[in-house]
C-alpha cells in the first residue's frame, strides 16, 4: 500500500511540486495576459487593431489567430520542461515511493 502522506512529506516530492507550481504560474500569467490583451486592446485601441495588413486581414485578426500559436507554444514549452526536469524528479520520487513511510 502506498503511503501518500509520506510521499507528500518527502523533500524530493516537495521540490518537484515547488518547481512545477512556480513554472506553471509563470506560464498561466503569461497566457492570461496575452489572452486578455486582445479584448482590452480592441476596446482601448481599436484604430490599431483596424490597420490592414493585406486584403481584408487586419492586425486584430492576426492577433486573434496568434493566440492559437501562443497556446501551442505554451504547450511545447511545458512539454520540453517536463521532459527535461519534471519527469526525472517524478521518476525519482516514484522509485523511492515503495520505501517511503515503511512500517516495520
Amino acid at each position: 500500500m502506498v503511503d501518500w502522506t509520506a510521499i507528500e512529506a518527502d523533500a524530493r516530492f516537495q521540490e518537484l511540486h515547488r518547481r512545477k507550481v512556480r513554472f506553471l504560474w509563470g506560464l498561466m500569467l503569461f497566457s492570461v495576459v496575452y489572452y486578455f490583451a486582445l479584448p482590452i486592446g480592441a476596446g482601448y485601441f481599436p484604430e490599431l487593431f483596424r490597420i490592414r495588413v493585406f486584403g481584408p486581414v487586419n492586425l486584430g485578426l492576426l492577433f486573434a489567430l496568434s493566440e492559437f500559436l501562443v497556446a501551442w507554444l505554451i504547450a511545447f514549452v511545458y512539454a520540453r520542461r517536463a521532459g527535461a526536469e519534471f519527469d526525472a524528479l517524478a521518476a525519482e520520487v516514484a522509485r523511492a515511493a515503495p520505501t517511503m513511510g515503511s512500517r516495520a
